[in-house]
């Protein structure tokens, strides 16, 4: 379509510059006639002068009669010749008005027509300009989407070569490792002949351990007892006082059975001591060989069955306190709330006892449990521990709450409020113990899990305690070859017994976190005793200050008897007796007050230490609130960050597209414009030289007239 608008609009310019043409010609032509008939005019105004001259003359003679008829003739053939120009002339003008409208006319259509065409040219070319520019977008998209699928095919390519290799080499290895894995059950078949080494190393850390496990389990039992007997002095105190009457049998029962707790507390310790006291340098710590393990295990599962046993009674025991006419509907909540710590810590124990059974087992079966299940045992232990100081402490919050409750019920006696602070401190107590034993648990965690290195070498055979006796005896025989063979040369270190102490150098460096620990610890305990110390020393001296003010008034007052009695017998027997009886009231009195200064004291200390325990506990929770909020934060920034990345990426993406469709879409436009000067200079040529061909036939014109 293009095309054949741009043929016809070419034809229709030859067309114009042919129209132009002839119409220089007429032009010309006319001009000539115009120019011929000018002379023609000139030409009959001499006739007729001539002529008027010669009629002036005609009376002259007959020669001139003559001349005038050849005069005459030719005047007329002239005028007949004029008549004929002006004929021609006439027809050649009106002729030439008619083509020139008619020229004009067409000239008009012509331009019109060429307008139109130029229009539709130019839509056209616009459209097809953006076709184009589209065209080109899409093929530059079209070559980045090829090059980024011949990219991807390449890598696919790649890859498939990568996972043919690995296809392969993983088939070498499957058949590699079923060759290696008939050859170890040959090889472990026969190394389980082999005699196991002795591990020194993990003997003195089973002992530290088991140390450091004593220490915190004496603390746990201490708060259990603690609690379990400020319990039972509740039970008689709230709802009802037995000293006024007697509490309903539920009551009764549970405090019989809290009075028992000692019975199921005490052997925790005595059989983790025993336990510790068993695992020295000269035996071998493992699971199949601890037989007091087992021992630990039935005395955690008895105590176990005693909370079992209590649980039901506890329960009973908040809802009667739930059934009395001043518990409010605060304080009902609480004790429902208590209920629910109760059974989750009761529950926590039974897992406790579940997963210490299954440690012990291997010690009366040997393949009751694979050594593979051991670290998973250990690891669900780490977290039972962790979940049973989470609900103890959640259970220390819910009674600090209820005891909060109740300083503000108007019956409340003294009694009461003593045994609930000593309850609130044993609850305390026994939170800090279990997060200690939970920590401690957690920091050794690795130890527990990690392989003993006992075992016949090269096997995978799990140590008997078959084995462990001959390990032993080869142990001592060993050494006592070892130390037969030191006997001749006591003047220099034998290289054997150098290595020996060298690993024994390195054990005891290892030892040393322990130690430092212990060490620690025992600062702490120094501290506390010196704290306590310093206060023993001030209530000396605040009773030696006020021993003395009692003797000076005792001292006063005799002195004031003997002058009012005036020295008589009776009045120095007056005065014995006085005394006497004055020394026993003080006494009583000072007696009194000294329990009385004490008790203040203690109570004061009580309520300090709990005041801190507790801004402690909500200190802890707003951390750990703050904790848990930063680390959503920080996964939301890491999100974001992640998004904004992406952003990024893609916006870099866009910025390189659009930079490339603007470097394509200004070569095009440059390429336009040159076409357009180079046009607009071949227009310009061609109108100069028009210019100088007008310029030329008119020079041409004006020669000719």
């Amino acid at each position: 379509m293009l095309v054949d608008e741009q043929a016809s609009s070419a034809s229709l310019k030859d067309q114009l510059k042919q129209r132009d043409q002839s119409l220089r010609k007429v032009e010309q032509e006319m001009d000539s006639l115009s120019f011929r008939n000018q002379q023609l005019a000139k030409r009959v105004e001499l006739l007729q002068e001539e002529l008027a001259a010669s009629e002036a003359k005609g009376k002259k003679g007959k020669q001139g009669l003559q001349t005038q008829s050849v005069f005459d003739e030719d005047l007329q053939k002239k005028i007949q010749e004029n008549e004929r120009l002006h004929i021609q002339f006439y027809e050649a003008d009106e002729q030439h008005r008619r083509q020139e409208a008619q020229l004009k006319a067409r000239l008009d259509e012509l331009e019109k027509d060429s307008e139109q065409h130029q229009a539709v040219v130019d839509g056209l070319t616009t459209k097809y300009m953006e076709t184009i520019e589209r065209l080109q977008s899409d093929k530059a998209r079209l070559e980045v989407k090829a090059q980024t699928l011949e990219r991807e095919a390449k890598e696919c390519r790649m890859r498939t070569e990568e996972w043919y290799v690995l296809l392969f080499y993983s088939l070498r290895m499957a058949e590699s490792t079923s060759m290696v894995a008939e050859c170890i059950k040959v090889i472990c078949r026969v190394a389980a002949l082999n005699v196991p080494p002795h591990n020194r190393r993990h003997q003195l850390k089973a002992r530290d351990v088991a140390g450091q496990a004593v220490g915190f389990v004496q603390d746990l039992v201490a708060a259990l007892l603690n609690f379990h007997s400020y319990t039972e002095q509740r039970v008689h105190i709230y709802p009802l006082d037995s000293s006024i009457e007697p509490v309903s049998p539920l009551n009764q029962k549970f405090s019989q059975y809290l009075h028992e707790n000692a019975a199921y507390v005490r052997p925790l310790e005595d059989s983790l001591q025993q336990l510790h006291q068993s695992i020295t340098e000269d035996t071998v710590t493992v699971l199949e060989t601890v037989g007091k393990l087992r021992n630990f295990a039935e005395n955690f599962s008895s105590y176990t069955h005693f909370l079992q046993k209590i649980l039901p009674y506890q329960l009973k025991s908040l809802e009667e306190e739930c059934e009395t006419p001043l518990c409010t509907t605060a304080l009902a909540v609480k004790n429902q709330e208590l209920q629910s710590d109760m059974k989750r810590v009761t529950s926590m124990f039974e897992k406790l006892q579940n997963y210490i059974n299954l440690l012990a087992l291997p010690s009366v079966q040997q393949d009751a449990m694979p050594q593979s299940s051991t670290s998973a045992v250990f690891t669900q232990l780490a977290a039972c521990l962790h979940s049973l100081h989470d609900a103890i402490k959640e259970m220390s919050k819910h009674y600090n709450q209820k005891a909060t409750l109740e300083q503000e019920l108007p019956t409340v006696t003294q009694k009461l409020r003593t045994t609930t602070e000593c309850l609130l401190g044993s609850l305390g107590s026994l939170t800090n113990s279990t997060g200690k034993i939970a920590t401690f648990f957690s920091n050794n965690l690795d130890f527990f899990t990690s392989s003993t290195g006992y075992g016949p070498r090269g096997g995978t055979v799990a140590l008997n305690p078959l084995q462990a006796e001959s390990m032993l005896a080869n142990k001592k025989k060993a050494a006592a070859y070892i130390h037969a063979i030191r006997k001749p040369r006591p003047q220099s270190v034998p290289y054997r017994e150098a290595l020996s102490n060298r690993r024994i150098l390195t054990s005891s460096t290892e030892s040393r976190e322990g130690l430092t620990q212990q060490v620690q610890q025992s600062q702490e305990k120094i501290a506390r005793l010196e704290q306590e110390k310093e206060h023993w020393l001030l209530e000396a001296q605040l009773g030696k200050v006020r021993l003395e003010k009692e003797n000076q008034r005792i001292a006063d007052l005799e002195a004031q008897l003997a002058a009012a009695l005036g020295g008589s017998p009776t009045a120095h027997t007056a005065l014995k007796i006085f005394s006497s009886q004055s020394m026993g009231v003080l006494l009583f009195s000072l007696v009194e007050s000294r329990e009385q200064l004490i008790k203040t004291h203690y109570m004061a200390r009580v309520g300090e230490l709990t005041t801190q325990l507790q801004i402690s506990d909500s200190k802890a929770v707003h951390f750990h609130s703050e904790c848990r909020a930063l680390a959503k934060r920080l996964a939301i920034a890491e999100k974001s960050r992640e998004t904004l990345s992406e952003e990024v990426k893609l916006a870099n993406q866009n910025i390189t597209r659009l930079q490339d469709e603007l470097a394509t879409t200004k070569r095009s436009y440059e390429d336009q414009l040159s076409m357009m000067s180079d046009h607009l200079c071949s227009m310009n040529e061609t109108l100069s030289k028009q210019r100088e061909e007008i310029d030329t036939l008119k020079l041409g014109s004006k020669v000719q007239l």
